[in-house]
């Protein structure tokens, strides 16, 4: 009775520190993958219809460079600006199926027609009609103005952004852009997790533009919900959001448990510390308005966009890049947690961070041989701020192969394989 006892207690301290683990996002992979993917060309071509809607063709050259680590290539997300869309239709020949997908935020999951492997890249094309992407009255009274960021991805490069929009009846467009024929187009290259907001502006009159489809813009800059949504609906998406999290948390817990229990007890919990550094470089003034950056912020306090000009991460083995290595004593330097300002670049900073590191590696082994099982990886890209969200939350998340709504704690866990084990015992 006494040997029961202490086994049940045990048991409720691994559970305790697994779960503490998750919650706190704990890394639980010794060795770091390289990139899955890469956009080789990222083309919106823009048209705004009498009714104010939008026409947007989307083209996607997506490279696979890695099909081992989490299998080819089969089904991507796309992040769209909000649910508010009319339609959306297939125009390459690689996609088999797509369709709206509220996984963490508004996007189109595309099925692809097989799996694509490393070396291949996949032309994805479709064409999205979205509503709600205007305010009236914003800056000036009698002008609407649409603001829109494309999806962007956090584990991806993007090696060729461009944006046409058709600049019949605009009066105003920023960032800087070129003309090309009757399109306004914006050209650029974003790094993982970059955005890249535009800005259009039209007389109140151009279009049948409608206040009940007004999006709203908060202090941020990033757009809220729609103009006729209420408080009391605001938050209980909210809620919904939370519930959701916490009930997505609690089912890895319990198959992280139910799988593992022994394996914690037999391994031990030997966690390292690694030192990170990560430099960043702000712009002086906003590159979409031309406003001076505030001491200490980092969106525009007039038009919401990121003021963040390059983000480097750098460990103490790392080579510093050319661009800051004049300041690399100063960077070297700091060793405490905490966000340094650099003396001699008034917009440069640095924060340090000390990272825990499980050492767990049969538990890496055993994972790897995992994730193999999943039958194919898949993508996605964050949806666009310019969407109109029910919460704030509804627009974050999203990555590579590891999407909040897919593997919100990073643990690359299969929960397939837990059903799939779980059958097999039935039949035994």
């Amino acid at each position: 009775m006494k040997n029961r006892s202490f086994k049940f207690s045990f048991g409720i301290l691994l559970s305790f520190i697994v779960l503490f683990a998750l919650f706190f996002n704990l890394p639980l992979k010794t060795s770091a993958k390289g990139d899955l993917d890469e956009i080789v060309n990222y083309e919106i071509t823009v048209d705004v219809n009498d009714n104010a809607t939008l026409t947007m063709l989307y083209h996607i050259d997506w490279k696979v460079l890695d099909s081992t680590s989490d299998g080819p290539l089969s089904w991507v997300l796309i992040g769209i600006p909000n649910d508010h869309y009319v339609s959306v239709k297939a125009k390459s020949d690689c996609i088999k199926k797509i369709k709206y997908s509220s996984s963490n935020g508004s996007n189109v999951r595309i099925d692809l027609d097989r799996n694509y492997k490393a070396g291949e890249v996949v032309p994805i094309e479709f064409e999205l009609v979205q509503d709600y992407m205007y305010q009236m009255n914003m800056f000036n009274e009698g002008e609407t103005v649409y603001r829109f960021t494309p999806g962007w991805f956090d584990d991806i490069n993007v090696d060729n952004l461009t944006i046409r929009w058709n600049s019949d009846k605009i009066i105003e467009a920023s960032p800087a852009y070129d003309n090309e024929g009757q399109y306004l187009v914006w050209n650029t290259s974003l790094s993982k997790g970059q955005r890249y907001p535009v800005q259009i502006t039209y007389k109140n009159d151009a279009f049948s533009f409608d206040t009940s489809k007004e999006i709203t813009v908060t202090d941020s800059g990033s757009s809220g919900a729609p103009t006729g949504s209420s408080k009391s609906s605001s938050t209980t998406g909210c809620v919904m959001c939370v519930f959701s999290v916490l009930f997505t948390v609690g089912l890895i817990g319990f198959a992280y448990l139910v799988n593992f229990l022994s394996w914690v007890g037999s391994s031990g919990f030997k966690p390292e510390k690694k030192l990170v550094r990560t430099v960043i470089q702000y712009h002086t003034n906003c590159p979409n308005c031309g406003a001076p950056r505030p001491e200490g912020k980092e969106l525009c306090a007039y038009c919401g966009t990121n003021m963040i000009k390059s983000k480097t991460k750098l460990e103490e083995t790392d080579k510093v890049p050319q661009d800051i290595e004049k300041y690399k004593d100063q960077i070297m330097g700091f060793r405490d947690d905490g966000k340094y300002k650099i003396p001699s670049s008034p917009n440069t900073y640095v924060h340090v961070s000390h990272i825990v590191i499980p050492h767990r590696t049969s538990f890496s082994q055993y994972m790897k041989t995992q994730s193999s099982r999943g039958g194919g990886h898949h993508s996605c890209a964050h949806s666009s701020c310019a969407c109109a969200c029910a919460c704030a939350c509804a627009c974050a998340g999203g990555g590579r192969a590891g999407c909040s709504a897919k593997d919100f704690y990073n643990t690359n866990l299969k929960l397939k394989y837990f059903e799939d084990k779980k059958n097999a015992e039935k039949t035994q």
